[in-house]
């Protein structure tokens, strides 16, 4: 791919999130880099009407609401070179045949790391506060707090327990340094030096749980991280702890984790849950000690053209025959969300 030949491309994903995706300024500097139709968003790979346009692309500009990648879209694109996502994971949107076919798959990951680390942040000092305990006695009682009722809150000396250093771990820990916080860091591919690199102290996961004020759950959703807080894991947290989960839903036993918070022996700010959404009947949408929101801690208004941002410069890169700078291999997939 060359300057003078642009590459072709394809906009693949739902329609809704393109605008936001690519204000018209990026849409401008997409179309000098590729050749594309900024109307045609494909939504099915096997429609007859868009085959005329998949059948010379080189690249697939994907998003939210694209459809699986499998062995028909390379039947339907036989020139596919490369795969830019403009979201987070590719694990369950890319199959086997375009790994197997070597197709550069590039995602945006990276950029939507950055306001989940922005969202554990604030969570992180607004629960060292006890700011949602406060709003709800305040609501009830309409005067503040009697020094009592403060002795034990605060972020002076907190300890943040850390599950996970990936992009967002890594994040987290980087924001947490100007605060006067304790960090303590699991994470089994992490060694000590690099731990101390990061400002944290590594620990097994039952010790950081025992240790934690705060736990921030950072891994992927991966076999073996399935349910990694159980019954018992969730019962080393000290009474009183927080529980903040905005990677997956499914790193937590959700049953243990609710007989927890109705009992209220713990706290949580929950932006992802198992199943996404909860039943209506679900006790957390009513509790006090539960501060839960709907799957927005990733990007969300401008924050999406960060996303976009990253798969123009990508596609400039290959444009210039340069390689990637967010290429997600089949190898990593053992390891990240």
């Amino acid at each position: 791919m060359t300057r003078s030949q642009p590459p072709r491309a394809v906009f693949a994903m739902d329609p809704v999130h393109l605008p936001s995706l690519f204000p018209p300024p990026l849409m401008s500097r997409l179309r000098q880099t590729a050749d594309i139709d900024t109307a045609l968003v494909v939504r099915d790979f096997a429609d007859p009407a868009v085959a005329g346009a998949l059948a010379p692309a080189e690249v697939l500009v994907t998003g939210w609401g694209c459809p699986h990648l499998d062995a028909g879209v390379l039947a339907a694109a036989p020139r596919l070179r490369a795969v830019l996502h403009a979201a987070g994971s590719v694990r369950s949107l890319v199959g086997e045949a375009l790994w197997d076919h070597g197709v550069t798959v590039c995602s945006a990951v990276a950029g939507n790391a950055l306001p989940v680390a922005e969202y554990t942040l604030a969570m992180i000092l607004l629960v060292g506060k006890d700011a949602f305990g406060h709003r709800e006695r305040y609501r009830r009682t309409h005067t503040g707090p009697a020094p009592a009722e403060t002795a034990a809150t605060g972020n002076l000396g907190r300890r943040v327990g850390v599950v996970g250093a990936s992009r967002v771990g890594r994040r987290v820990m980087e924001l947490l340094r100007p605060f006067d916080l304790t960090v303590l860091l699991h994470d089994p591919c992490v060694s000590p030096a690099q731990a101390a690199a990061l400002g944290a102290e590594p620990l097994p996961l039952e010790d950081l749980l025992r240790r934690s004020d705060v736990v921030s759950l950072h891994a992927p959703d991966l076999p073996e991280t399935h349910h990694m807080l159980d019954r018992a894991r969730l019962g080393l947290i000290r009474d009183g702890g927080v529980l903040i989960n905005t990677a997956r839903g499914a790193l937590v036993d959700q049953e243990a984790l609710t007989r927890e918070l109705v009992s209220g022996r713990l706290c949580a700010v929950l932006d992802v849950t198992e199943p996404e959404p909860l039943p209506a009947g679900s006790p957390l949408y009513r509790l006090p000690n539960v501060f839960l929101t709907p799957h927005i801690a990733g990007s969300l208004g401008n924050e999406l053209q960060r996303l976009g941002t990253i798969v123009v410069e990508e596609l400039e890169r290959l444009a210039e025959g340069l390689p990637p700078l967010h290429e997600v291999r089949h190898t990593d997939l053992s390891r990240v969300a």
